[in-house]
């Protein structure tokens, strides 16, 4: 049996997957993320939440295509990609794939020393850019990435902690296409880690189980350790805290991210949209391999 404390219920197996797809379902159907004929591309990186939500987005019956990023961290990279490839060889589906180092010439470690960036930072900057070209230039609909609610409640709690009203006006299940930027999607908003762990247990995913070695210090752990204290002794509190801002106070945020987007002009050397003249990727780019990113050289 599996127990999901919030819910005060015990799960058979059966029972257990059926939740999770009704989640997923849920959270589709109440923030209209996804249509039937939409192109969809999830976001994986060899981890059990991409692969579960891709896992979940098929048996729903949705059309959908994987895209990984090779970040060039190392062992953990070659081995999230095995996963990643792995999961798409035995069902028959399709993975893109783009190599941060070979394609762009320079990989994590060093784009983050270079720009003297954490390196959560820098991977995270570089993911986006790198999700956001992949979808347009492969002409997909809508970018679904594995944001889980214990993802979602941590990000949250940092963001009301230091009360970054640009983030919190768009910390929402769904971002609409605008400027330049594909539509993105978190399915599994409704479910949380230890859920979409046991998800891939009982449906035979296999999938990469250690932590980004680069992810050493990160202050989302912390803020997910403090908020796992809490909800050990008041199961539900996660939801509350998530659901009640999207309810209750994310509408007031949402002015100050607008203006924010009304600013962006596109890229003088990538064409991605970006507030100054050179996008954050592109200067990365030129910190980490010392040539400027020319214009045409990525769609």
């Amino acid at each position: 049996m599996i127990n999901v404390r919030r819910a005060n219920a015990n799960f058979c197996a059966e029972h257990f997957l059926r939740l999770c797809r009704d989640q997923v379902a849920r959270a589709i159907k109440d923030f209209q993320m996804l249509s039937s004929t939409d192109r969809v591309l999830v976001a994986v990186s060899g981890g059990k939440d991409s692969l579960a939500v891709w896992d979940i987005l098929l048996q729903l019956g949705y059309q959908a295509d994987g895209l990984y990023l090779g970040l060039g961290i190392g062992d953990y990279s070659d081995s999230s990609g095995a996963f990643a490839r792995s999961f798409a060889d035995e069902r028959g589906l399709s993975l893109l794939e783009v190599d941060l180092p070979r394609d762009h010439g320079f990989d994590i470690p060093t784009g983050a020393a270079a720009a003297k960036r954490v390196p959560c930072s820098a991977c995270g900057l570089s993911k986006r850019h790198l999700f956001d070209e992949a979808a347009r230039s492969g002409g997909y609909d809508v970018v679904v990435t594995g944001h889980n609610l214990d993802d979602e409640a941590a990000v949250l709690f940092g963001n009301v902690l230091h009360w970054q009203a640009d983030y919190l006006g768009r910390q929402l299940p769904v971002l609409p296409a605008r400027h330049g930027f594909p539509k993105k999607v978190k399915p599994l908003v409704r479910l949380g880690e230890r859920e979409m762990a046991a998800y891939c247990v009982l449906r035979g995913i296999d999938y990469i189980v250690e932590e980004c070695p680069m992810a050493a210090g990160n202050k989302h752990l912390g803020y997910k350790e403090a908020l796992n204290a809490i909800e050990a002794t008041s199961p539900g509190s996660k939801h509350d805290f998530y659901f009640g801002f999207l309810a209750r106070a994310s509408a007031r945020f949402t002015p100050e991210a607008e203006a924010e987007q009304r600013q962006l002009t596109a890229c003088e050397r990538c064409g991605a949209p970006t507030p100054g003249e050179v996008c954050a990727f592109c200067k990365l780019a030129e910190r980490a391999t010392g040539v400027p990113v020319q214009l045409g050289r990525r769609s």
